[in-house]
């Protein structure tokens, strides 16, 4: 059974300015996408997007003498951004957006989604029956 992930992305393609959203695994695997963009598309910035954090994680010691930890990518283009940050363990939430959009809100509704996505897919410790196994 897939898990049905399309809220995550239909909260933050609602910030005005956003143009598309995919959830990428850490090996660069098409987890979701938003209803604005061809699978195609989906899946090959998938594995961009799977490269793009790698690529940020390993300079992130050049921030910090070695000691950085990345949080982040945000990247400039003449049409838009694309904004990129984890979500959960192996996986990442990228957007793109036009390059009028609140850049605060659209980081702030990311953080809020991620939240919400390791709560919705986190699994509850079993409860002890009180029967030796």
């Amino acid at each position: 059974m897939t898990t049905d992930l399309s809220w995550v992305l239909d909260d933050v393609t609602n910030v005005q300015g956003a143009r598309h959203a995919i959830l990428v695994s850490a090996d660069g695997l098409l987890l979701q996408a938003s209803q604005n963009i061809g699978r195609d598309d989906a899946e090959t910035n998938a594995a961009a997007m799977s490269s793009m954090q790698s690529l940020s994680r390993a300079v992130s010691g050049f921030v910090a003498s070695g000691k950085g930890i990345w949080k982040q990518t945000l990247l400039e283009y003449d049409d838009g951004w694309i904004f990129l940050i984890a979500a959960g363990s192996g996986a990442y939430l990228a957007v793109s957006a036009a390059l009028d959009v609140d850049m605060e809100t659209m980081s702030m509704r990311m953080q809020k989604q991620v939240k919400a996505l390791g709560r919705a897919l986190s699994t509850p410790a079993r409860q002890s029956t009180g029967a030796d196994a």
